[in-house]
């Protein structure tokens, strides 16, 4: 056996294909990075941005000021508007940016439980609240303190992800996230766009 032979991992076309999508990257950097990971679509990720290949990441340090505020309301009960921001106004009439906003607006009606936009924006008293709850758990009383520590950590990252708009799974297709169309839209539209803030209304309460 040749120990020192490279390894190669089967790579297919639609996982480099979303890859490059998601990170504006060309396609043999898409190849390797998948190459390099394992197939594992997050670790290319990563990949791709500590070499310096992902534009979608490289673009979203560039200002984003224009954009638009669009509305959505379903069955006169609950509605919501929603602020997304781009670079330009060229960009900001453009189909496919209008397309985003729209499917934003009627994901956040479709998602009662999200309450912010991303994770980061999740105030440390939720985060330390929440985690004071899981840490009085009945089924982790009886754990090392190390281990119940990586239990608590994976549940509140779980927990604080579905109070996330940008972690949801994209109600168009759940196989990605909001983020990850996000990530399509900014490689497709070559500009940053930012999830700028959101508000739900519902009928009846304050």
């Amino acid at each position: 056996m040749n120990r020192c032979r490279p390894k190669t991992v089967a790579v297919s076309a639609a996982l480099v294909k979303q890859l490059r999508e998601e990170t504006g990257a060309g396609m043999m950097d898409c190849k390797k990075a998948l190459a390099e990971s394992d197939g594992d679509l997050e670790k290319a990720q990563e990949y791709l941005r500590k070499k310096g290949l992902s534009s979608a990441d490289k673009k979203s340090s560039r200002l984003a000021a224009e954009g638009r505020i669009s509305s959505y309301i379903h069955d006169s009960r609950i509605g919501t508007l929603i602020e997304i921001n781009c670079e330009t106004d060229f960009v900001g009439r453009s189909e496919k940016f209008k397309e985003l906003v729209d499917d934003l607006a009627m994901q956040i009606v479709a998602c009662p439980q999200v309450e912010f936009v991303s994770i980061e924006d999740i105030p440390e008293s939720i985060v330390t609240k929440e985690k004071d709850i899981e840490m009085q758990r009945e089924d982790l009383k009886s754990k090392p303190d190390q281990i119940k520590e990586k239990i608590v950590e994976g549940r509140i990252t779980k927990r604080l992800g579905d109070l996330a708009l940008l972690e949801q799974p994209f109600i168009k297709d759940d196989s990605i996230k909001v983020k990850d169309l996000v990530k399509q839209t900014v490689a497709a539209l070559g500009e940053n766009i930012k999830v700028r803030r959101f508000v739900r209304f519902t009928l009846g309460e304050s």
